[in-house]
């Protein structure tokens, strides 16, 4: 008996020793969570004095002088240090000051007493949040190939290398900024030469994007390149080599498919990233080049293409106007790769006819694997493939030499391509092209048709984020030329940055 309660006292007093630790244990965390407040607020303060003490010395030194003063005289060290912590205070994420809503953190723009260097873009500013960004990028090509004019059969994109030799295909001068807190812009000028060294100049994009609509929406208009695949919306410097897929020029045309229209995408609220895309466009001119494009003079005044005269199929209404619509979902396979996929559409009216339609459709997959441990993004690994396949209904041309009558033309390809990111700034790279279609009557010696495959490695060497020099060889085999090979040197530089592109 007298063992039992030496027991059951033994438990007891255990219990209140373990019920006064925890209540000790609970009193020193409320302790310190409330020096931690305490200290954190005390920062804010003094942060918050900090930054009104700078700007009420800036304000000194900027009265003293009239506005046009102010532009003419050179600054002192002292304005510029006062301005470089300004910024720096500025740059600080809101959650670091005790008044984020503070009109000199939500409306004024960092001032920099820094100078401007070429690895920065050039920023002008207005009243409020809008500013615009200009850059400018080059690419230029030299190289060689076994073809005497490389532009008649192999390299049939408008950026891609034209000649023998030296070849600069494309120089964009890109704006991009905001407009307004509704609306940023974007415009994108290029410049190229021709074998003659004769200077065009396109308006290549230029659209409004909306940044506030309500329902994950956004809006945008003007010309701009159409939403189908991965390759088509991408501006040259982007690609991964030299030049377009085959494919891509074979249904897209030398320039891409790019017009004048509007597209809304809706992003899905889907435990997945998944995007709707729908773009409607004029559908005309050569950067439409399956739909309402005339082609190009026969040689005796006549505007034919697939072989066929074409008329120039006016605007009546919604059927003749160009339809996009795609849709895209990204998965997280693990912790270190991504795959992306894709399915797109185009389909409008085309010139041969006035009935003759158009229809391309399209799929894509990319993957991507990058260790949790990369450094600068390397290494890596990705794969992209994206096939095609088009159905040109071409009308009938009863004034040919030869009468064709009304088919359906059908081109199909893929292109798959494979990079392999295997030390910081060096990236080697594999690409593999195939297209060919069905027989059909119409110029036999057209380019842009029967089969044909090129292969293609390259190795790519950054400097910097701001240029790159790559190499490439073709390998190429096609129905009309038998077979060639070319090896081409590219080059590229950029003054200031673009904007960041999709993933």
């Amino acid at each position: 008996m007298k063992i039992s309660k030496i027991i059951g006292l033994t438990i007891y007093l255990g219990t209140l020793s373990i019920q006064a630790q925890q209540t000790q244990e609970v009193e020193q965390l409320k302790k310190q969570l409330q020096e931690i407040q305490t200290q954190f607020r005390k920062t804010q303060d003094e942060q918050q004095r900090q930054i009104e003490a700078l700007t009420k010395k800036l304000e000194e030194f900027t009265k003293t002088k009239s506005p046009s003063e102010k532009v003419i005289a050179e600054k002192t060290p002292e304005q510029l240090k006062l301005e470089a912590e300004l910024a720096s205070e500025l740059s600080k994420p809101a959650g670091t000051n005790a008044n984020a809503a503070s009109p000199i953190v939500s409306q004024t723009p960092p001032i920099s007493g820094v100078p401007w260097s070429p690895s920065q873009p050039i920023t002008i500013a207005r009243a409020g949040s809008a500013y615009m960004n200009i850059s400018f990028d080059a690419l230029m090509d030299a190289g060689g190939s076994t073809a005497s004019d490389p532009s008649k059969q192999l390299e049939l994109g408008d950026h891609d290398p034209q000649t023998r030799g030296f070849s600069l295909r494309n120089a964009e001068i890109a704006l991009d900024g905001a407009v307004d807190p509704y609306f940023k812009g974007f415009a994108n000028i290029v410049l190229s030469l021709d074998n003659n060294n004769e200077t065009s100049v396109e308006l290549e994009e230029t659209y409004l994007q909306s940044v506030s609509l309500p329902a994950n929406l956004q809006l945008k208009a003007g010309q701009f390149f159409s939403a189908f695949g991965r390759n088509n919306p991408q501006h040259p410097h982007q690609w991964a080599f030299v030049d377009a897929p085959i494919i891509s020029t074979r249904a897209f045309g030398p320039d891409g498919l790019r017009n004048v229209g509007a597209q809304l995408s809706w992003l899905a609220p889907t435990p997945i990233y998944t995007e709707l895309f729908l773009g409607v466009f004029n559908g005309q001119g050569n950067t439409s080049y399956s739909f309402r494009n005339q082609g190009a003079d026969n040689g005796t005044g006549t505007n034919t293409f697939m072989g066929r005269a074409t008329t120039d199929r006016t605007l009546r209404g919604f059927q003749d106007l160009l339809y996009t619509p795609r849709i895209a979902s990204s998965f997280e396979i693990t912790d270190t790769q991504t795959l992306v996929g894709g399915l797109s559409g185009a389909f409008g009216p085309n010139d041969t006819g006035p009935h003759s339609r158009t229809e391309i459709y399209g799929a894509d997959v990319y993957w991507k694997w990058k260790p949790a441990n990369a450094q600068e993004g390397f290494p890596f690994v990705s794969w992209q493939t994206e096939g095609m396949y088009r159905r040109f209904g071409a009308g009938s041309d009863p004034t040919a030499s030869t009468p064709l009558p009304s088919e359906n033309i059908k081109d199909w390809g893929a292109y798959s391509q494979v990079l392999w990111g295997f030390e910081p700034r060096w990236v080697a790279g594999i690409r593999g092209d195939y297209a060919t279609g069905n027989s059909a009557d119409g110029d036999s010696q057209d380019p842009f048709r029967g089969e044909r495959y090129r292969i293609s490695p390259m190795l790519t060497f950054f400097p910097s984020e701001f240029s790159k020099i790559r190499i490439q060889y073709n390998y190429d085999q096609g129905e009309l030329f038998g077979t060639e090979h070319s090896i081409w040197l590219q080059m590229e530089f950029l003054l200031g940055a673009h904007g960041a592109h999709k993933y």
